[in-house]
């Protein structure tokens, strides 16, 4: 008797705990990022890229079957490290999320690349992608400075490129 009086409360418990479970889990995830401004205006963080601090930023989810159509909007500001932090709620899995770059703080790094990918970056929203860790890290955002330094051909030296691209 006491064996089954024990089973049927540990199967109470484990029903119980699923159905908590189903009504309390709230997806919440939090998008941490950091912005830079892009001193030698390659698109790429090197030792002479420095963070920003007063970057704006908008996180913009889209439907994946109507990319008109906006499900979540958020935006942050940097703070003096060049990290900024958007909380979501829900998931977003079947959606295409982007981080994007809006307004810097820096008068001489303020411009934003038109080509390329380092003026956005996508993000999964979702707990169905084998990530169990809430925050999400999107690749660094870099605004370009006005003139590159003049440090930035020692630089482009070091990492292999010459003066018309990758030494041989």
């Amino acid at each position: 008797m006491a064996k089954s009086c024990a089973i049927i409360l540990v199967s109470a418990l484990c029903f119980l705990s699923f159905f908590d479970i189903a009504l309390c889990s709230e997806d919440r995830f939090f998008i941490e990022g950091k912005v830079y401004c892009d001193t030698c205006r390659i698109q790429f963080f090197t030792r002479v890229s420095k963070f920003l601090e007063g970057a704006k930023v908008k996180l913009v989810c889209r439907d994946e079957a109507n990319v008109a159509n906006e499900t979540f909007t958020g935006e942050a500001v940097t703070d003096k490290n060049g990290v900024y932090r958007i909380e979501v709620d829900g998931d977003h899995e079947e959606e295409i999320c982007e981080v994007s770059l809006m307004e810097s703080a820096d008068k001489e790094c303020g411009e934003i690349p038109t080509d390329g990918y380092g003026h956005f970056a996508r993000v999964s929203i979702s707990g169905n992608n084998g990530i169990i860790n809430p925050v999400r890290r999107p690749n660094p955002l870099g605004f370009m400075k006005k003139d590159a330094l003049p440090e930035c051909k020692e630089v482009l030296r070091e990492l292999g490129f010459d003066d018309v691209g990758l030494l041989a």
